[in-house]
């Protein structure tokens, strides 16, 4: 059983997705610890009704950034998590969590990576006009958005697509492949080399999402 520590600001939607899995039986593992930094946060609200216990942390409350992250590491560490993951995570981590957690933190990113990083990845690539778009798992290192590749999802974009209405498609892909990257980490099948993410039994394929399709 694999112990997670959540980190979110918002709704939660990947924190639950997570929370569907490992009750379905999908997922060994369990969640020991929601760190929040908006005491208004929805991702409380499911914390509650799955009897995961939470606390909120604002930098504001800290004299500095990293004492911050001490802080969280602090917590996590006493809960013996072993995996963190950030849902919703509005924030940039910094050293004293990463280092605590090297290669251990998880973040999803709603675009295909190292393609549009930071905020609004999906309004970035609807305004490039790009024809294919996605979401990223990737492990959290010092850079933003730059940690090694976990898996990817591939969605088509329209012409007309706004952000909102490629957001909700690519939701729905986020909700799919998180709750699998820490389904292989569980199962001890990730490796990272240099910058590169490896899977014990991976086989490539010649699956191809084209868009706009061939006629």
């Amino acid at each position: 059983m694999l112990n997670l520590g959540v980190l979110a600001s918002g709704r939660g939607s990947n924190f639950q997705s997570i929370l569907d899995e490992i009750e379905k039986g999908n997922l060994k593992a369990a969640v020991k610890l929601l760190v929040t930094d908006n005491p208004g946060a929805y991702a409380i609200e499911r914390a509650k009704k799955h009897g995961i216990e939470h606390l909120v942390l604002r930098p504001k409350d800290f004299p500095t950034k990293d004492s911050y992250y001490e802080k969280i590491a602090e917590e996590l560490k006493a809960r013996q998590v072993e995996l963190v993951i950030l849902a919703g995570f509005m924030r940039v981590v910094r050293a004293p969590l990463i280092e605590a957690y090297r290669n251990r933190i998880m973040n999803i990113h709603p675009a295909l990576l190292p393609s549009f990083p930071g905020l609004h990845g999906q309004r970035q690539a609807a305004d490039y006009g790009v024809r294919i778009s996605g979401c990223t798992v990737h492990f959290v290192d010092e850079g933003m958005d730059t940690g090694p590749v976990i898996i990817q999802a591939a969605v088509p974009v329209a012409p007309d697509d706004t952000e909102d209405s490629l957001s909700e498609r690519i939701l729905k892909l986020e909700h799919r492949i998180f709750p699998e990257a820490i389904r292989l980490f569980a199962e001890g099948k990730l490796c990272v080399e240099g910058r590169k993410v490896k899977i014990a039994g991976y086989r490539p394929h010649d699956a191809a999402l084209i868009n706009p399709p061939l006629t």
